[in-house]
């Protein structure tokens, strides 16, 4: 009797089971090419529904299209088979009973599986780096859906390829996996370059943007003083102009006083005497509004002077109560800064403590699970000691008895 190959899986009522081919010897007059009958072998639901799971099945039925440079006879192809068996069971074995990464993954991809649970429509996800923050690659959660990626990939790969041995004969599979694989690593090399490019690119553009901010910081600067020059050439232009006016006014009434005291000097020659007192009069008044004139004038610029002197002392108060609330603004900001400060201290201590007090009880349940394991050792040492010396259980020596028959 030969070992057979596995030929299909059948899945019924009663279970689930393979089909495995099984080559018989008829007789002396039949060549090599035997008939192959059939026997049904169950199998455990579990690993028929791990195969299930991948799609290369369909894949794999499109394999007899491929050239024939990958295949293999019925021996070397059935041994790596039985290979991939072995290591699909370890595989399955280190998956299964890793119950704290299970755990682990599920806390993880908690937000997913509610959504699948009460049907909420997922958006499409093309691209596996759309959702990864380059900034915060060391975190946990990118380690673990990393290990379990690469976990199923290992084998959903081993898989396709035991079922492209046992059906085809053939590592068509394989090669796919190693090519993607390799695709992949040339995608990720070209997204690393165009990463290093678009720095440069942002860099060179930030560059570009300060000086294009300076240039335009130097232009306002000019434009400002510019400005405040030609306000101080009108305010003084408005100064002269009135300056100029006035002294016209004065010359105007001083001329015009000259010609009229040349004129009565000339035409009234007798009467002097009352002309004289006339001007006397005349000139006391005329003395009088001069006095008026000039007490005016002081007081008027005085009274500029005040003004000028208050307004300034309005501007100097607006300063100095601006000077106050910015003050007040930063004593403010300081104390909080503070107070933030000593919070984060005491953050800081509270989680130094906490982490102290972790590595306390993480080393004593260390040596506890060391002494324990220990004394499991010694005792079933003991006991297995204990079986071998009295003879008992699978260490018990059988009967001599007649050879059954073949």
């Amino acid at each position: 009797m030969q070992s057979g190959r596995i030929e299909s899986f059948v899945e019924e009522s009663w279970g689930c089971a393979t089909v495995y081919s099984v080559g018989s010897i008829v007789g002396t007059e039949e060549t090599n090419d035997t008939a192959r009958d059939t026997d049904l072998v169950a199998t455990d639901p579990e690993v028929i529904n791990t195969l299930s799971v991948l799609e290369p099945v369909e894949e794999v039925e499109s394999i007899h299209d491929s050239p024939r440079k990958c295949s293999l006879n019925y021996f070397t192809s059935s041994l790596f088979a039985t290979i991939m068996e072995d290591a699909l069971t370890k595989i399955r074995i280190l998956m299964e009973c890793n119950n704290e990464l299970r755990i682990i993954k599920t806390l993880t991809d908690m937000k997913t599986l509610l959504a699948l649970k009460y049907s909420i429509k997922q958006t499409a996800n093309t691209d596996e780096l759309e959702n990864i923050d380059p900034k915060n690659l060391a975190c946990e959660e990118y380690k673990i859906i990393k290990l379990d990626s690469d976990r199923n990939y290992v084998a959903q790969t081993i898989i396709a390829t035991y079922i492209d041995l046992c059906f085809n004969r053939s590592y068509v599979a394989l090669e796919k996996s190693i090519k993607n694989i390799l695709e992949h690593d040339e995608y990720r090399a070209a997204l690393e370059e165009e990463e290093a490019k678009n720095k440069n690119l942002r860099r060179e553009l930030n560059k570009q943007l300060r000086q294009q901010r300076n240039h335009i910081k130097a232009a306002v600067y000019e434009s400002n003083m510019i400005i405040e020059k030609l306000k101080a050439q009108v305010e003084d232009s408005v100064l002269f102009t009135e300056c100029r006016s006035r002294y016209t006014d004065k010359w105007q009434v001083a001329r015009t006083e000259q010609h009229i005291q040349t004129i009565e000097e000339t035409e009234v020659v007798s009467t002097e005497v009352l002309e004289y007192y006339k001007l006397r009069t005349d000139h006391e008044q005329r003395v009088h509004a001069e006095m008026e004139l000039l007490i005016n004038i002081i007081l008027n610029e005085t009274l500029e002077r005040i003004e000028d002197w208050m307004r300034k002392y309005d501007e100097d108060m607006e300063k100095v109560d601006l000077k106050i609330r910015v003050k007040r603004t930063d004593f403010q900001n300081m104390r909080d800064k503070r107070l933030g400060l000593e919070k984060t201290f005491e953050d800081h201590d509270k989680v130094m403590k906490d982490w102290c007090t972790f590595k306390e009880i993480r080393e004593q349940q260390r040596l506890y699970r060391e002494k324990m394991n220990k004394s499991a050792i010694m005792v079933q040492a003991w006991w297995r000691g204990l079986l071998v010396r009295r003879k008992l259980g699978p260490f018990r020596v059988g009967k001599r008895g007649r050879k059954k028959k073949k």
